[in-house]
């Protein structure tokens, strides 16, 4: 990503609480000879992890088992450019908000190409966050468990224990040796398709204490029985992760033990496998697998025997992970494949005078839901100025007097009463005809907090950022208000 450097430079400074940094902020990391561009850990406010996950809406929710959990992932986008995950916890976690402080600003000291990383926290009030980077290929759990078209070649799977057996030596190596709770729901799959682990699972458990939420079969067995995680114990779970991937199953510890006693190797080997690998290569995975699960801490082995072991057993090490996943690189299909709508096509080339004509078209019609409570307003005096303002505004609006239009408009919003996508659209459109493309960008994504499924807040969002000369985040803009038309028009 970034131009190579000689050394590794990892940073941890407080930014602004805007959160504006500036190009020569970024952290590079080198290691396993890659180098690796990361803005600096940062504080944000609540606000703007708000806007990023437009309200932290149900449709951006990424936790698979999040059902189960207390705490809930969130994929977001800040200021409509990084895509982001967003941990946010329950109320009752980190009551200490120092201490979370602490915790989180020393795991996002760690930066490497084998982590999807921390990029920062917010701490205000009650609310207790994480933001790390967004992996878009979903976790090892989906890929193993619950794939659909093909399962997982097995040179894939070597990859993906190589590289969290070294993800776990980086970690241990920055002093950050215990992780809670391994497991494939942990392992998360970059643009390229590249294994990471999570670095959620290197924050130590909030007041709870627990570092194991999975079933107990799957526990280690001093943590059973002292509460306690030990480096030894991240190893006992990177074997039960050895056993998901020779069997394709979550295979409990003790069942897979006696299949290996019994020499049933067949039963532990997941049968999409066959004629993929030689006998000396599975037993090579089973007897690491053994070693990592002994019953006696002190006799299973340390993180950089693992890597040692797991390195000359790699094929195909020339193959990208996307090809070996066969999933597209950057996850998503180009623009150019997507049927655009004229509103789409419009954003697409900035062309504000057909942008205008499609939203006075289109009239209100998305603001399902807000009719009823226009209706009730009006029939509040102290209501009519608010909604004269609204009127003014629509009127210049049409008139294409966008200064008039943005005056009307923020007197509307500013009172809160009713809130409506469509006169965000409208005001932003009206920003971008005054050469006002940060306020544009603001109320696109104001918009998509109030409606987040609602395509024409994407396509906006993307007129707004090709008027800062941003063309790649554009055309994410675009490409995410194509995917969610393409949904609706089909049922889904």
């Amino acid at each position: 990503m970034g131009a190579c450097v000689s050394k590794v430079t990892v940073c941890c400074c407080r930014t602004p609480r805007n959160g504006i940094t500036n190009e020569n902020t970024d952290a590079v990391t080198e290691e396993q000879g890659e180098a690796y561009e990361l803005p600096m850990f940062q504080e944000f406010t609540f606000e703007q992890l708000r806007l990023a996950t437009s309200g932290f809406a149900v449709e951006n929710i990424v936790s698979e088992h999040g059902e189960k959990a207390p705490n809930v992932v969130y994929k977001g986008k800040l200021d409509a450019q990084r895509r982001i995950a967003v941990k946010r916890f329950n109320r009752s976690a980190w009551p200490d908000p120092r201490q979370f402080l602490e915790e989180a600003k020393s795991v996002g000291q760690i930066r490497s190409k084998r982590l999807a990383n921390l990029l920062g926290c917010c701490c205000e009030g009650d609310e207790r966050l994480l933001v790390a980077e967004y992996m878009p290929n979903d976790t090892l759990a989906k890929h193993l468990f619950h794939w659909e078209s093909q399962a997982m070649k097995w040179p894939m799977r070597l990859r993906v224990v190589l590289y969290l057996a070294e993800a776990l030596e980086y970690c241990t190596s920055k002093g950050r040796a215990l992780y809670h709770d391994l497991n494939a729901y942990r392992v998360l799959f970059d643009d390229d398709c590249n294994p990471r682990l999570s670095c959620f699972g290197l924050m130590k458990n909030s007041r709870d204490g627990k570092s194991y939420s999975t079933n107990l079969a799957f526990t280690p067995p001093e943590y059973m029985r002292t509460g306690r995680i030990t480096p030894e114990s991240v190893i006992y779970s990177f074997g039960t992760m050895l056993l998901d991937v020779l069997s394709g199953k979550h295979i409990p510890p003790s069942h897979a033990l006696d299949l290996i006693r019994d020499r049933n190797f067949n039963m532990l080997t997941d049968s999409c496998l066959e004629g993929q690998f030689s006998n000396e290569e599975g037993t090579e995975l089973v007897r690491l697998a053994s070693r990592c699960l002994h019953y006696e801490p002190r006799e299973r082995p340390n993180v950089r025997s693992l890597v040692q072991s797991l390195a000359p057993l790699q094929k195909d090490v020339e193959t990208p992970s996307y090809e070996l996943m066969d999933i597209p690189r950057g996850g998503a299909s180009s623009i150019q494949s997507l049927p655009l709508s004229p509103l789409a096509e419009a954003c697409s080339r900035k062309d504000l005078t057909a942008i205008h004509e499609i939203l006075e078209k289109t009239g209100y019609k998305d603001d399902e839901g807000t009719a009823n409570e226009l209706s009730f307003q009006m029939w509040t005096n102290q209501m009519q100025d608010t909604l004269n303002s609204k009127k003014k505004g629509d009127n210049a609006f049409r008139q294409k007097d966008f200064t008039t239009a943005i005056d009307c408009y923020s007197q509307f919003i500013e009172v809160g009463t009713m809130v409506s996508p469509t006169i965000y659209a409208r005001r932003c459109l009206s920003y971008l005809m005054n050469d006002m493309p940060q306020e544009a960008l603001s109320d696109a994504m104001q918009a998509l907090v109030i409606s987040p499924t609602w395509p024409t807040a994407f396509y906006l969002q993307a007129a707004a950022l090709l008027a800062q000369g941003m063309e790649n985040e554009a055309q994410e803009a675009l490409k995410d208000g194509c995917n969610l038309e393409q949904s609706s028009s089909s049922g889904h």
